[in-house]
């Protein structure tokens, strides 16, 4: 109700003359104060009540404001008013969608990246199962489990030998013969029983076997100690190059646990033919040796001339291995 006894006051004309006496009059008569009391005041209730200031009220410019004019212009500025809140309103919701769609973005990007390092990771899995899988074989085959029976037999013969019981070492050193025979004729034979690991393991025993004799036979005096030594050097120098060869060829990760595995192949062994030679003459040697106190032969020319030529064989075979390394050993390359 105020700006309406305001401007009803101010609507009566008011002359020039009279004008600055008259208006203070009025002023002092709506409102008990001055002129400028009352712009104030209009200016104070209009922020109070939401209106735009009126501070361009001048009375000193003779201008007279009735009730209706001055509540459109204040409806004016008030509708500018929400017109500009509105659209402040809709421009930050626009900067908020604006953020809100990049964030969406950026985090359906990171959720795609993290999928494909997932998906990669879990192919390159597989392929890793897939080569392991395919590096290892079945080693439960017939002719490795005659060549570990051999293996398992030979400190047995050497124990009959030092308790000096050469008939019984005599039987087992033909049975382990025949397991010798009978191993390489089915690998040959029927390929499914062929393996790779045998070609370690074949050899092994049968270092294995040659020394626990050749160790046996020299303690019972029935075989040189110069022989003795030139065959268990022999046979662990080939040993000791077959870890070698073992641990180069194995593919990282190179564990313990993968180094021992015999199911994980990661390299062949071929003999050479002079190493084959080798071995027929030593298993003959450590026979006839082994049969000399049998039937009483250990002082003859013809045995002593058999250690001279194990001897020979002996270290021919093993510069063989040398000379020949490259076609000997095979490293296994897993398939791409």
């Amino acid at each position: 109700m105020l700006p309406a006894i305001v401007f009803r006051q101010m609507h009566r004309p008011l002359s020039a003359g009279g004008l600055h006496h008259g208006a203070a009059t009025t002023l002092k008569h709506v409102l008990g104060v001055g002129g400028s009391s009352f712009v104030n005041c209009l200016n104070r209730y209009a922020a109070a009540t939401g209106f735009i200031r009126i501070s361009f009220l001048d009375i000193n410019q003779r201008r007279n404001w009735d009730v209706a004019r001055l509540r459109l212009y204040a409806d004016a500025k008030k509708q500018s008013l929400h017109l500009r809140t509105l659209q402040g309103r809709d421009l930050l919701q626009n900067v908020i969608d604006k953020q809100r769609a990049d964030f969406i973005e950026r985090k359906n990007f990171l959720v795609d990246d993290i999928r494909e390092a997932k998906h990669k990771v879990q192919e390159r899995v597989r392929e890793k199962i897939v080569e392991i899988r395919e590096e290892r074989e079945n080693i439960m085959t017939i002719p490795n489990m005659l060549t570990i029976s051999r293996a398992i037999l030979s400190p047995y013969i050497g124990y009959v030998i030092v308790q000096g019981d050469f008939t019984l070492g005599m039987s087992l050193l033909v049975v382990a013969g025949i397991t010798d025979l009978l191993d390489g004729q089915i690998a040959r034979r029927w390929p499914s029983q062929a393996s790779k690991a045998g070609s370690f393991l074949d050899p092994m025993a049968d270092k294995l076997l040659m020394g626990s004799l050749v160790i046996s036979l020299c303690y019972s005096e029935l075989l040189p100690m110069w022989l003795t030594g030139v065959v268990v050097f022999r046979d662990v120098f080939l040993i000791g190059a077959g870890f070698v060869i073992r641990y180069i060829s194995l593919p990282p990760p190179k564990t313990f646990s993968r180094y021992f595995d015999a199911t994980h192949v990661t390299a062949q062994l071929e003999p050479t033919l002079i190493s084959k030679i080798n071995t027929g003459v030593q298993l003959a040697t450590i026979g006839i040796s082994l049969g000399a106190p049998i039937w009483n032969y250990i002082d003859h020319p013809a045995l002593h001339g058999l250690w001279y030529l194990t001897g020979v064989t002996t270290v021919a075979a093993a510069l063989s291995y040398v000379i020949n390394r490259r076609d000997t050993f095979k490293i296994i390359q897993k398939k791409k």
